[in-house]
């Protein structure tokens, strides 16, 4: 509902109230003429305030005379002729956002679904929006959910749910060509939210879920046929070079034994493989590399006592 015009408001009292004054004067010499003068200004005050119309920036006043449209007022100041003129709608020509969704719709692949959206749209011609059709803003309200329903019935539940730019641009044209009688333009369409069932969304949390641990599987495999082939690689290496084959195994040795310090079990294969010599030679190797790895841990330099 409109709110009463301050304006007219403000008129309607000074006219009165001069108009009052001007009574009261003529009272004093005849009671008769001053009562006929207040209701003469009454009357006028009445009509000036009724005839004068303020409307907001964003407001268009279709005026009809006589049941005929006659033109459209506003912004600003401007008079109608009381009785003969009346104003029937104030069209707001901003850009107005309306709400609307769909329940438990059908998908294409027979799935329901909740969908929220909201729609952007304006007036751009006040008298369609007013003569052409009952109440625009109901309209555009059936108008964008019975669009909805059609793009949701006409669309897999995969693509509505990666693709909620495309169904948004499908819905702005589709209204857009619906309103367009009506004087009206579709700004854009949002689409908000897409609810399924609880139950089709866990299947779809475990299917997401399966299907990273298998690619998780598959990636293991790749690193370990790589880590295969390295080995191959490095297998050729040593192949004609046995000098660096028991320099590597050495190595791999004084390694073990200086992070754990403790008796290393090398199978027979592995030594010969190896090249590391017999069994006595084997323990004389474990036992100089121990003591190698004992002598580099007391030569450490002991630590600084922290002051008290």
């Amino acid at each position: 509902m409109r709110k009463p015009n301050p304006f007219a408001t403000l008129i309607f009292f000074i006219i009165l109230g001069v108009g009052g004054v001007f009574a009261f004067v003529v009272g004093v010499i005849s009671n008769v003429l001053g009562t006929g003068i207040g209701v003469i200004t009454f009357a006028v005050a009445l009509v000036a305030s009724s005839a004068i119309k303020v409307a907001d920036q964003w407001d268009r006043a279709v005026i009809l005379r006589l049941g005929r449209f006659h033109e459209l007022k506003g912004p600003g100041l401007f008079f109608i002729i009381p009785i003969i003129d009346m104003i029937p709608y104030w069209i707001d020509t901003r850009i107005i956002p309306t709400s609307f969704k769909a329940e438990k719709t059908l998908t294409k692949d027979t799935v329901p679904v909740d969908v929220d959206a909201v729609l952007f749209w304006q007036v751009i011609d006040p008298k369609k929006a007013a003569l052409d059709v009952a109440d625009y803003q109901v309209a555009i309200s059936w108008a964008s959910q019975t669009a909805l329903r059609d793009v949701i019935g006409k669309t897999m539940l995969s693509d509505m749910l990666e693709g909620r730019e495309k169904i948004s641009g499908e819905l702005q044209k589709i209204i857009d060509e619906r309103t367009e009688p009506w004087g009206v333009k579709v700004i854009s369409v949002e689409v908000k939210d897409v609810l399924i069932p609880p139950a089709l969304e866990d299947a779809m949390s475990m299917q997401a879920q399966a299907e990273r641990e298998r690619q998780a599987r598959v990636i293991l495999g790749d690193s370990e046929r790589q880590v295969a082939e390295k080995f191959g690689e490095a297998a050729k290496t040593y192949v004609d070079n046995p000098t660096a084959l028991h320099l590597r195994a050495m190595n791999m040795l004084y390694e073990g034994l200086k992070s754990n310090a403790s008796i290393v079990i090398v199978p027979s294969s592995a030594v010969e493989s190896m090249q590391l010599g017999g069994l006595t030679g084997m323990t004389a190797l474990t036992m100089g590399l121990q003591e190698q790895a004992k002598r580099e841990k007391t030569s450490a330099p002991p630590l600084p006592l922290q002051p008290q």
